[in-house]
């Protein structure tokens, strides 16, 4: 299966600022900036005239963002986590999303805290519901990742969340690496769920070992098996963003570490120069 892909990136995995994650991007000729955080401060914390002058900005640059992440049930907000921060983190997102001309918002499951299993399905089936019916409000699509949460790694959690929700202002998101970081099977789970996958991220990885947690590589050097995923993917008539995340030298999740911003750029860009020749390599292009 080949076909034209639309590739994009998470910006700040290249660069803090959206002037420098503007010129990574244009360098190697995307169109689709995914934004997660600028200057360090998270999309839903950042001012309304700031994402004005950001918005400006990249429509300037001929870029458009494909997809807002929030921080809703994500690694860092477990199921005990006040609900009433889920909702206003939503309608702070869904404000700036509109600005930025996109619906798309990326949220997540909910970790558990020390609730039994029948209690976290519970009360993370109750906060979708009310999450969406607030997004049927604010007309904007919730994106679930298979990342951290209830729904994380299977799918049968991923088409309840959808079935409970009823609505199309919930959709999922599918991150080809996530599968191998969290050991279960990718090309399963995309099997029974593409058919409500509205966007991508493409991250590359080894399994844990040892104890430890997944080493991310760069394109092709893991056993995500990119090139296949997104033949999957096309196959099954997918005709939205691919966005990399490549995690080698930002990892939202892990704390306190430095890195060298012109480091991040060429690692971004090297990542990206090879990921464009992988998937040139089996019959894609961009």
């Amino acid at each position: 299966m080949t076909g034209l892909l639309r590739l994009g990136g998470i910006g700040d995995e290249a660069a803090v600022s959206v002037e420098d994650q503007v010129r990574v991007h244009r360098e190697l000729g995307w169109r689709w900036l995914e934004l997660r955080t600028v200057d360090g401060i998270a999309v839903g914390d950042l001012t309304l005239v700031h994402v004005e002058r950001i918005a400006e900005l990249i429509a300037s640059a001929g870029l458009s963002v494909p997809c807002v992440d929030s921080r809703i049930g994500n690694w860092s907000r477990p199921i005990d986590t006040p609900f009433a921060v889920e909702l206003a983190e939503l309608d702070a997102v869904a404000a700036r999303a509109h600005l930025l001309g996109t619906r798309y918002v990326r949220i997540m499951s909910f970790p558990n805290a020390s609730a039994s299993e029948s209690k976290w399905a519970a009360d993370v089936l109750d906060r979708i519901r009310v999450l969406v019916r607030r997004a049927e409000e604010l007309d904007i699509v919730l994106l679930h990742e298979n990342c951290s949460g209830w729904a994380a790694s299977s799918p049968e959690r991923a088409l309840r969340l959808l079935e409970e929700a009823d609505s199309p202002h919930l959709r999922l998101l599918f991150d080809v690496g996530n599968p191998v970081a969290h050991g279960y099977d990718g090309a399963g789970y995309l099997s029974h769920t593409v058919d409500w996958v509205r966007h991508v991220h493409l991250k590359d990885a080894l399994p844990p070992s040892g104890g430890g947690e997944a080493v991310f590589t760069m394109p092709g050097g893991g056993a995500a098996c990119v090139t296949d995923r997104v033949a999957q993917l096309l196959s099954a008539g997918y005709d939205g963003v691919f966005c990399v995340e490549p995690h080698l030298t930002v990892q939202p999740h892990i704390h306190g570490r430095s890195v060298d911003r012109g480091f991040m750029r060429e690692s971004y860009l090297e990542y990206g120069r090879r990921l464009q020749a992988l998937l040139s390599g089996s019959g894609f292009t961009s």
